[in-house]
C-alpha cells in the first residue's frame, strides 16, 4: 500500500547537491578552465513521518551533514525538493533546532544561563521553566556551573535542554554524542529515548554508530558512498529498550554491517 504523504512531516524528493571543485582554480577568473562539479548527493528520496525518530548512517564523508544543512534550510540544493508539512524549505526556521557534535555552549554563561538562551521570555515563569529542564536532563544542582566545570556528558545534556526548551517541531542532531566515552554515550541514548517519548517532535539524528541507530531509531536510513543515494530505508517497529544481541535485531544488525561492507564477528 502506498504511504499517505499527508502524514509525513518531511518529504525529500530527488535531492541533489554538487560543489565546484576549486583546488585547481587559477588566481584570476580569465585563467580558469572549466571545472567538473563534485557530486555529493545524487537524488535522495525519503519521507519522515511526524513524530518519527529517524537515524541516518553511512560512510564518513558521504554527505549526511550536507543533507542536514539543506533540510534545515541553511544551504540550498543544486536540484530537488524538500518539503516540511507540504511547504518548500526556503531557509532556517525557529521551529527547527540543531544540536551539533561540537560544544555549542557559551563558555562565559552558566548551564542555567545557556539553557535560558532558548527562551525569549524573561518572566518568572520562564525562569521556573529553566529549572524544570535542568531537572529533566539530570542537571539539578549544576545550574550555576560553567561549561568548563561540567563533564562532556553534562554539556551535552545542557545543549539538549537548551534545544528542548524552545519546544521545536523538528530537532536535528548531527553526531551529538560522537566525542563522548562509551558509558556516557549509553546514558545519553537512554536520555534521548525518554525525551522522544515525552515530547511530540520529529528527530533527525546522524550517527556513525550502527548500534546507536538501531537502539534509538523508529527509522534508519542508510546512505551510500559519495555521491550519496539512499541505500536502505528501514522502519523499526520494536519496543524500547532494545536488545541487539538476540532475535530479529541481532540479524538486522549483522545485515546492516554487511551492507556497509563490514564483517561483524560475534
Amino acid at each position: 500500500m502506498e504511504q499517505d504523504e499527508t502524514l509525513n512531516k518531511i518529504e525529500v524528493r530527488n535531492l541533489k547537491k554538487s560543489y565546484v571543485e576549486r583546488r585547481s582554480k587559477k588566481r584570476f577568473l580569465s585563467q580558469c578552465e572549466p571545472q567538473e562539479d563534485c557530486k555529493v548527493l545524487d537524488g535522495l528520496d525519503f519521507s519522515i513521518p511526524a513524530g518519527c525518530f529517524a537515524c541516518f548512517i553511512g560512510p564518513s564523508g558521504c554527505g549526511k551533514s550536507t543533507m542536514f544543512r539543506i533540510i534545515s534550510g541553511f544551504e540550498k540544493p543544486s536540484s530537488g525538493t524538500v518539503l516540511i508539512e507540504g511547504k518548500p524549505v526556503t531557509g532556517p526556521s525557529n521551529r527547527h533546532v540543531c544540536v551539533f557534535q561540537e560544544d555549542g555552549l557559551f563558555p562565559w554563561l552558566t548551564a542555567r544561563q545557556n539553557i535560558a538562551m532558548g527562551l525569549t521570555n524573561a518572566a518568572e515563569e520562564a525562569r521556573d521553566e529553566v529549572e524544570e529542564y535542568l531537572e529533566l536532563v539530570g542537571l539539578s544542582g549544576f545550574g550555576d556551573h560553567y561549561p568548563h566545570e561540567l563533564s562532556g556528558g553534562m554539556r551535552r545534556r545542557a545543549e539538549v535542554a537548551r534545544a528542548l526548551i524552545t519546544n521545536p517541531e523538528i530537532l536535528f542532531m548531527d553526531e551529538p554524542f560522537g566525542a563522548l566515552d562509551f558509558v556516557t554515550r549509553l546514558q545519553m541514548r537512554e536520555e534521548m529515548v525518554n525525551v522522544h517519548q515525552m515530547f511530540d517532535m520529529t528527530i533527525l539524528f546522524i550517527t556513525h554508530d550502527i548500534d546507536e541507530a538501531l537502539q534509538l531509531g523508529d527509522k534508519v536510513i542508510m546512505l551510500s558512498d559519495r555521491p550519496a543515494t539512499v541505500a536502505w530505508d528501514l522502519d523499526l517497529d520494536f519496543p524500547h529498550p532494545r536488545d541487539l544481541t538476540a532475535g530479529p535485531l541481532k540479524d538486522l544488525r549483522k545485515e546492516i554491517y554487511r551492507k556497509m561492507g563490514l564483517h561483524l564477528a560475534l
